[in-house]
């Protein structure tokens, strides 16, 4: 079995290297328009998304809960100037749902700006925001925000999970990354990011059941360290979680001193911003990871037969 220390540890190194890079998580005002406002603003919700987790699981020490909160203060303070930013971005783009979506878990964590949740209102009884074209995965994330923003999905996640890759459960050989991302993200989405393992169709948990380790496996042999972080919270999502100690030892010895994660092989160089923008989703991959296997090792342990 992995060790429970092993698995923390990792996530807590994690969010003290974001704690410390906190100023990475940064908006880029003066960009052109035809590369996109708003490209900056998925760091953000990310990382609000698994600050999130680390509260709900309950199971983070007093200091790496201290250094969540002050991460989510400074990016809603500082980075989205206490939500202005998101309304800004969506008057840049009004159809586009990044703002509703970066917004809603710091909605779900007390954070509050009325003038964007107005636009989110209007923007949902638009036809445009249905017919909003985007891969069936994002379509399903956007339907269950929808749903935990208190609003009617549309369409509903029942309606879309069959048009998902992981939906079909087709030919697992032919996973590459893309499709591993899909994957990964639509077990997110179908399980609130781990909160409801049992929202799993049995159909979908049992083909993860079956060849998720062998995924696993590849992944850990290819040092895709990004991938494997996201396959491991997923194995945590699992009725059943494995917590892989092969994969988790892998993963574990990747991580670097100071908290930071590669996303392949070994850590890049260049310019702080240029390296901050290679290495923080793997590095928030990675607690989030660890928040979700440390949560299911230790229910594992209080059920145990004495």
């Amino acid at each position: 079995m992995t060790s429970t220390r092993l698995v923390h540890t990792v996530g807590v190194g994690a969010i003290e290297w974001l704690h410390a890079h906190r100023d990475g998580f940064r908006l880029e005002t003066d960009v052109d328009p035809e590369v996109g406002f708003l490209e900056r603003f998925k760091p953000v919700g990310e990382l609000a998304m698994i600050c999130k987790v680390l509260f709900r699981e309950g199971v983070a020490g007093s200091r790496q809960a201290e250094l969540a909160r002050q991460l989510l203060d400074h990016a809603w303070r500082n980075t989205l100037d206490g939500g202005r930013m998101l309304v800004r971005g969506q008057r840049t783009e009004p159809v586009s749902p990044i703002p509703f979506e970066v917004y809603l878990p710091f909605k779900e964590l007390g954070y509050s700006q009325p003038e964007l949740e107005e636009g989110i209102l209007l923007n949902h009884r638009l036809l445009s925001t249905a017919a909003f074209e985007m891969p069936p995965v994002r379509r399903l994330g956007l339907s269950a925000f929808q749903r935990r923003f208190g609003l009617p999905p549309r369409p509903p996640e029942d309606d879309v999970v069959g048009r998902t890759w992981l939906g079909r459960t087709p030919e697992p050989w032919t996973v590459e990354g893309h499709i591993a991302y899909d994957i990964t993200h639509t077990v997110f989405h179908l399980t609130d990011w781990g909160e409801r393992p049992e929202a799993l169709p049995p159909r979908i948990a049992d083909y993860l059941a079956l060849w998720l380790p062998v995924w696993l496996d590849d992944w850990l042999d290819l040092q895709r360290w990004d991938l494997l972080g996201e396959l491991l919270v997923v194995d945590a999502c699992l009725p059943h979680p494995t917590l892989d100690e092969r994969a988790w030892e892998g993963f574990a010895a990747a991580q670097q001193p100071d908290g930071a994660m590669p996303a392949v092989r070994a850590m890049p160089e260049g310019e702080p911003d240029e390296v901050f923008d290679l290495v923080y989703h793997p590095t928030l991959v990675a607690a989030f990871a660890s928040v979700l296997a440390t949560s299911r090792a230790l229910s594992r342990l209080a059920t145990a037969p004495a």
